[in-house]
């Protein structure tokens, strides 16, 4: 008995090393079939040197990194990116009235306190320190208002800024009994105070006396003035009701005929009448509508602007926040300017609620330079571009000279969306023969969407230090696979270039084209960024299959004759550029 039990034990050791054995020979042929021998693509290049065909980049090493994946601040709409103020510097500002917020003190504040305005910023950001005094100012003459001005550091309270879904700087919101909504005026003093106490005061004001209204049309720029039965009523409900949606532009309201007759009203017009006032040259607009709150307030959105608006940090947020979204942009020298501005001013008037003209002048470094490059506008000759606002972003560029009959059949056909869209692109490189392919605006469908062909493109900006870091890995990533005809490896400046197929979120951007499905949104690419990793997603993801053969292995000799063979070193070290 005793013996035939060990016979049984014995056999079931043996078929349990069996299977066992079974079990690793399948898992390691499995393996083997799952896993090529890539060490290779990690050696170590003979030259640890490369750079960008087309700039001259400073060491990555040394090169102090900035957060270009950041949504960047809103200062003007969608040219993000645009900081003329690279260095921080401490501002010289007293802000003894403004509230400094943390996480611990933050809901106390905004619970004691029936108003709150709330900054969050960055240190390091232009526009918040443009911003400080301006902001420090308003907090002191608001202060006997009941009103309370704050900031929070979002760089350091980490928390707060995803609470309220900062996405850049400054972001600005305003607390009503703990209830928020965006900061939707302009970023000077005077403007934060009066878009504050319009939406705590009653909206619209009396003007009862003539001293009382030569003093308005003296002090402000921009008003309105409704000539009413009375001043408490339907009437006056329905304008009050209306100042509130219309930021930027103070409201009144009179029964006193010579008042009325002063803002160019007719005392004998049938009440309600209305009208707006501008120190422009456009300076009178008679409401004609039905009198109340969407109807007022169109009428007012429609016509404070300008005919023709300059590009300034103060009027790009009024510019960009109009529901007028479609805008004629005349990029012009200081030099030309008065001569071009009556062009464009008097072609403005056969648009007027359809279409915001904005004046840029290209020779100011500060501001109008940027905004030329943003638009892809290098020359100093004047140009009129059309642009469809920050939805869609899309450019037209008018083809003639500026002249009111060209701008006239330009904006008609603008706004049928009859025009073909003008895209950035640097030259086309009389040589594209590299292991990294050059992309630029105008040979994008060339290469890119060349169905035949699996493209992976790179979107980098010159100054990026990630993309810096990125590079020897490309390019490397690019030698290899030069075999290969049916992959391309290709980089674009996304700085100076654009396409409709090719938009980044952020630098680098990665996107990969398969062959044959260039009609599909791009693969975003989101892998470690080592050759390996790329080698692997090509795989998975390339409509043509292909194979890699590793290459054949030579020794090198040094100075004294010793063989230095490192296959072994390279493949164990995993280098990786984290963002």
């Amino acid at each position: 008995m005793l013996n035939h039990k060990r016979l049984v034990v014995l056999l079931s050791l043996t078929t349990l090393l069996f299977l066992s054995s079974l079990s690793l020979t399948f898992c390691d042929k499995n393996d083997n079939e799952d896993d090529e021998d890539l060490s290779f693509l990690e050696e170590p290049e003979e030259s640890s040197t490369t750079h960008h065909d087309d700039a001259n980049f400073p060491d990555p090493e040394n090169f102090e990194e900035e957060d270009e994946d950041d949504g960047g601040d809103d200062e003007f709409g969608d040219f993000s990116g645009y900081d003329p103020q690279d260095e921080f510097k401490d501002p010289e500002v007293d802000e003894k009235d403004v509230v400094v917020l943390i996480e611990r003190n933050f809901t106390t504040v905004i619970e004691n306190n029936q108003f709150v305005l709330v900054e969050f910023y960055a240190p390091w950001c232009g526009h918040c320190q443009a911003l400080a005094p301006e902001y420090a100012a308003a907090a002191t003459e608001l202060k006997k208002d009941g009103v309370v001005l704050a900031k929070v550091d979002a760089s350091l309270e980490n928390e707060l800024a995803h609470e309220y879904d900062v996405q850049g700087f400054p972001t600005i919101y305003f607390f009503v009994d703990g209830v928020h909504k965006p900061y939707g005026g302009q970023r000077t003093k005077d403007a934060i105070v009066t878009w504050i106490k319009k939406k705590i005061g009653p909206g619209v004001y009396n003007i009862t006396t003539l001293d009382d209204a030569e003093r308005v049309l003296t002090s402000e720029t921009t008003v309105v003035l409704g000539f009413l039965n009375s001043l408490v009523g339907a009437e006056s409900d329905e304008l009050a009701a209306a100042s509130k949606v219309e930021d930027g532009v103070n409201f009144y309201q009179t029964m006193v005929p010579n008042v009325a007759k002063l803002f160019h009203i007719d005392p004998n017009v049938t009440r309600p009448a209305l009208v707006l006032l501008k120190k422009e040259e456009e300076k009178l607009n008679h409401f004609d509508g039905q009198f109340v709150k969407a109807a007022i307030a169109n009428f007012v959105s429609s016509n404070k602007l300008p005919l023709v608006t300059t590009f300034t940090r103060e009027s790009a947020p009024v510019i960009f926040e109009s529901p007028i979204k479609k805008q004629l942009l005349l990029f012009v020298t200081k030099k030309e300017k008065e001569k071009f501005i009556q062009v464009f001013q008097e072609a403005s008037k056969f648009f007027k609620g359809k279409l915001i003209f904005v004046h840029v002048e290209v020779d100011n470094e500060e501001v109008g330079k940027p905004v030329a490059d943003y638009f892809g506008i290098s020359e100093n000759t004047p140009k009129v571009l059309a642009f469809t606002g920050n939805d869609d972003g899309r450019k037209f560029l008018l083809d003639g000279e500026v002249t009111v009959d060209n701008i006239k059949a330009f904006g008609e056909d603008f706004l049928v969306d009859k025009l073909k869209p003008f895209l950035k692109s640097d030259p086309i490189p009389e040589r594209n023969d590299g292991d990294v392919k050059i992309v630029v605006g105008n040979n994008f469908d060339e290469i890119v969407l060349d169905e035949s062909k699996d493209v992976l493109l790179e979107i980098y900006a010159p100054w990026c230090g990630h993309c810096q870091a990125l590079e020897p890995t490309f390019n490397k990533l690019a030698k290899h696979l030069r075999s290969i005809d049916s992959i391309v490896i290709a980089k674009m400046d996304g700085t100076t270039n654009e396409h409709p197929r090719g938009k980044s979120d952020g630098f680098p951007t990665l996107l990969f084209y398969p062959a044959g499905k260039k009609s599909s949104d791009p693969i975003t690419v989101d892998v470690d960024r080592t050759v390996v990793a790329f080698y692997k997603f090509l795989k998975k993801h390339a409509s043509i299959p292909f194979q890699l053969q590793k290459p054949t292995s030579t020794p090198k000799t040094d100075n004294s004759g010793n063989s230095d063979i490192k296959e072994s070193q390279s493949s164990s070290t995993d280098v990786k550029d984290e963002l």
